[in-house]
């Protein structure tokens, strides 16, 4: 074979190799996208969703039609994401519960990192507990009181695998065992059970704000380190005298697995963006959740600390789903 033509050839090679690349960023998004929630609407989560995917379809000049697909703790949602085609039109926004802890407590055939690729961590989200006016306690000393003397009982609503866990950490930390844990599906519907009066308390992602501010709930304690911005007058559970209570969660972006980088990068460019604009971290800020934005691979870290966190804390603490 003659020199020049072996350098024709590979040179076209390399051009052919090249293509798919040029093809997929030129033609993508040619049709519209799905964000699967795998919460019920009204949710934290969901909150989120509604926000990013009308700024997404805007850069993206296609409609992001978001999905809700509660059921099992997130594990039905998040799992016909990793089921789906990995070519773009299919994305998950999902929060640290279902993505890190459902699987170690429950059956789910997806696993949390190698079943998706990270696009972008969106934003933290804090925990506040709440409870029904109706319940004769203004501060968390007074509602572990109220359960230890028995005269009443007491329920917790659960929408999550996490809220389940922290719920069964608070019991445990407070030495209340006989309140009941209740299941829901979703954070919203847990929120609505409280305010509806179907329970007494929830640990909520920060989605009750406007029903605290309208006096349909009652915050008792943060769950973070430090106050939330929010609610500047409500104490962190340490500063209730209950150690050991600081958790949060998050909210991101995933495709399945095997969707391709230049897909990948595209989002990612775009969600950032869009998370960096002082409309969408205003409004993430007025409900506590922190704006983020995040590489892939930064977002794959922390998928994968969180994963090692909770199966830790499960271990230790012998938890077993609906307990």
């Amino acid at each position: 074979m003659k020199p020049n033509f072996r350098r024709r050839l590979m040179l076209c090679a390399a051009v052919l190799g090249a293509m798919p690349a040029l093809a997929w960023s030129d033609t993508y998004p040619s049709k519209p996208i799905r964000m699967v929630v795998p919460f019920s609407p009204g949710g934290a989560t969901d909150v989120v969703a509604r926000l990013i995917s009308q700024k997404l379809g805007e850069a993206l000049k296609q409609s992001v039609v978001v999905e809700n697909r509660p059921g099992a703790n997130g594990i039905i949602g998040t799992d016909a994401v990793a089921r789906a085609a990995p070519d773009g039109y299919t994305l998950l926004l999902n929060t640290a519960g279902a993505q890190t802890l459902s699987p170690l407590i429950y059956k789910a055939s997806y696993d949390p990192l190698k079943s998706f690729e990270p696009i972008s961590l969106i934003s933290n989200i804090g925990f506040v507990m709440v409870v029904h006016p109706s319940v004769p306690a203004k501060t968390v000393q007074e509602f572990v009181a109220l359960a230890k003397s028995k005269t009443r009982p007491l329920s917790l609503s659960a929408g999550s695998s996490m809220i389940e866990l922290i719920g069964a950490s608070f019991k445990a930390t407070a030495g209340t065992p006989d309140v009941v844990s209740v299941s829901y599906k979703g954070t919203g519907p847990q929120m609505q059970a409280v305010v509806a009066g179907e329970v007494d308390m929830t640990i909520d992602p920060f989605n009750s704000m406007a029903m605290i501010k309208a006096g349909k709930l009652r915050p008792l304690a943060v769950l973070s380190d430090k106050r939330s911005p929010a609610l500047p007058d409500v104490p962190t559970m340490q500063e209730a005298g209950y150690s050991g209570m600081a958790f949060g969660s998050w909210a991101g972006l995933l495709a399945p697995t095997g969707t391709p980088k230049e897909i990948i990068t595209r989002l990612n460019k775009e969600v950032t963006r869009i998370v960096a604009l002082p409309e969408i971290r205003e409004k993430l800020a007025a409900i506590d959740y922190d704006a983020v934005g995040s590489t892939p691979e930064q977002f794959a870290t922390v998928i994968a600390q969180d994963t090692a966190r909770w199966k830790k804390i499960v271990k230790e603490t012998n938890y077993k789903a609906g307990s």
